[in-house]
């Protein structure tokens, strides 16, 4: 069994064997017996797949693998990964210490393996404030790794650049979805940060079972993964694309006798930034740990990997960047939208009314009071954004990294504009002030990535800014009509 460290001593299966179908399994109501669930959970370690994946919201996976581990582990190396996916809106140190302490106790621990923490909305800096008191736990010991699961790779950037010490990022990464092979890979070279690929055999797609077969209607996918990666389909360019990647995949899987699903997750093991695949178990129901040990027998040539991407080339790129299926459209989910994952986003800030029917929003940064201006000011369909650094509360966020700054910086941006009703796409100008000429292309490229799709006019200058470490200042305008 192949095993790998994801941080120092932290020693992994590069098969993790996930548990989200447990959510699926209970779907009607029924709760599985923790007892008999934990007892199939044997047969995995017993084969050396060690490191199981969850997270708050698949049903009742923690309270299992905590049976598990009081009961059944004994001596047995294990590692247990769980997530903290909160609802949008406004946490504190004591809710996120509440999180934590809830997931300790499900899983029957004094301390947990990988915490890994998904946020919803980049906009509001919340996200970045439960990083930091995560961070606090991990130092009092409640925790031993933090990663992050489904970010991107700007706010992946950002996170690490103000000190945030992650270890993993958990994203959607297969034959079908390559996002994750562009400016992420690119992050997690610079900062030194492994990959845990899911959706790696699309739900069941990449198998025997789809090829040279009809287009299934939405009444013969049985599972939420098949409705996810159906979707995913989709957005590649259809069944008929898909059935051309499926067939190139099948004569690599025949040439060395193994499964499409085997050649499938050997190609993403074998790229740069992966430390592991994710691969779902029906724990007591259905096992595939013969068919996953296979995957390690086989090491696909320079040859096979030109027929994958010669297949791959015709498929459409899944629009955005990693994660960006839970945060904008469109939603790559099992329903189509995030109506099972939430009900609304609240704003970021909340408006005020100012003088003669103006609106003002605050980003609570020290400079508004002591200089006496508001973040951004609404009047009729205007809105104007100050002036705007990578400040959060006494925090500067992004380090030295003039990328990650400038990201957060955009985020505040369209915080302020979204609160007073507007969107990002409704910006029609921006100003760039950058403390050093030299940082002039990462600010460059990092607006790019953000406003490639509205391209509003736009100056960069170089300006002496204030604030010791601040390396880019941005201002805005937009525009509702």
């Amino acid at each position: 069994m192949q095993k790998t460290l994801l941080a120092p001593d932290l020693e992994i299966s590069r098969i993790l064997t996930g548990l989200w179908q447990i959510a699926d399994m209970e779907k009607d109501g029924n709760t599985l017996d923790p007892a008999t669930t934990a007892q199939a959970m044997q047969t995995y370690v017993d084969a050396g797949f060690t490191t199981f994946d969850m997270a708050d919201h698949y049903g009742s996976a923690e309270i299992i693998t905590g049976y598990y581990r009081k009961h059944l582990a004994k001596n047995k190396a294990v590692q247990l990964f769980t997530k903290w996916v909160p609802q949008p809106g406004k946490n504190t140190k004591e809710s996120v210490r509440g999180a934590v302490q809830k997931a300790l106790v499900r899983m029957q621990s004094d301390t947990i393996d990988l915490m890994q923490f998904h946020a919803w909305n980049y906009a509001d800096p919340d996200w970045l404030d439960c990083l930091f008191w995560l961070q606090e736990l991990k130092e009092e010991g409640l925790i031993q790794y933090l990663g992050v699961t489904n970010f991107d790779a700007a706010h992946l950037r950002v996170a690490l650049a103000s000190g945030i010490q992650l270890v993993s990022n958990q994203v959607c990464y297969s034959l079908i979805d390559q996002r994750a092979a562009g400016n992420m890979t690119e992050v997690c070279r610079q900062y030194g940060v492994k990959l845990l690929a899911f959706g790696t055999v699309a739900g069941g797609f990449l198998t025997e079972k789809w090829l040279n077969v009809s287009e299934p209607d939405v009444h013969q996918l049985t599972t939420w993964s098949q409705m996810k990666y159906k979707r995913f389909i989709d957005a590649a360019g259809g069944w008929e694309k898909f059935q051309q990647l499926l067939k190139a995949t099948a004569q690599v899987a025949q040439k060395h006798q193994v499964s499409i699903a085997n050649v499938a997750s050997t190609f993403m093991l074998q790229q740069e930034t992966v430390a592991g695949i994710i691969l779902g178990a029906r724990l007591g129901k259905s096992e595939h740990i013969q068919e996953n040990q296979g995957i390690f027998n086989i090491k696909l040539e320079e040859e096979d990997l030109q027929k994958i991407h010669k297949a791959q080339e015709a498929l459409l790129p899944i629009p955005g960047d990693c994660g960006d299926e839970y945060r904008k459209p469109p939603f790559l989910t099992a329903s189509g939208d995030l109506s099972h994952h939430l009900e609304s986003i609240p704003a970021p800030y909340q408006a005020v009314d100012g003088f003669e029917g103006r609106k003002k929003v605050f980003s609570g940064t020290v400079w508004e009071d002591l200089a006496g201006f508001c973040r951004a000011v609404r009047k009729g369909k205007r809105i104007l954004v100050s002036g705007t650094t990578a400040t959060h509360g006494n925090k500067m966020i992004g380090g030295s990294d003039a990328a990650a700054q400038t990201h957060f910086v955009i985020d505040k941006l369209q915080a302020a504009i979204e609160s007073l009703g507007g969107k990002l796409e409704q910006v029609d100008r921006t100003r760039i002030f950058v403390r050093n000429i030299n940082d002039w292309e990462p600010v460059a490229r990092a607006h790019g990535q953000r406003f490639a799709h509205i391209q509003p006019a736009n100056t960069l200058v170089e300006a002496k800014l204030v604030g010791d470490g601040y390396l880019v200042e941005i201002e805005a305008e937009a525009s509702l009509e």
